[in-house]
C-alpha cells in the first residue's frame, strides 16, 4: 500500500513546443509536443518548466506550460489558494 503523507498530492502536467503565432497558443505541430512529466506538487512542476524554458529560450515560438491536472480531477479542490 502508498505511504500517507501530511501534504495532498496536487498533480501539474508539463508539457510544450513550439507555437504557429507569438501571439496564441496553437502548436505548430502536435506530433513534436514536448512531455515534460507530472509532478505531484507546484514547485517540482515549476522547476521543470523554468529548466524547460530555458533550454529552448533563443527560439521565440517555443514555449511551455504547467496545467493544474488536480484542478480538472478536482474542480472544487483547493479554490482558495495559489497551488
Amino acid at each position: 500500500m502508498a505511504e500517507e503523507t501530511d501534504k495532498s498530492q496536487l498533480l501539474h502536467l508539463v508539457f510544450g513546443g513550439e507555437l504557429k503565432s507569438l501571439t496564441g497558443t496553437e502548436f505548430r505541430d502536435l506530433d513534436a509536443l514536448d512531455i515534460v512529466g507530472i509532478y505531484g506538487d507546484y514547485k517540482s512542476a515549476e522547476a521543470a518548466w523554468r529548466a524547460k524554458a530555458q533550454e529552448t529560450v533563443d527560439n521565440a515560438h517555443m514555449r511551455y506550460f504547467i496545467v493544474h491536472l488536480h484542478r480538472l480531477l478536482d474542480p472544487d479542490a483547493g479554490k482558495a489558494g495559489r497551488d
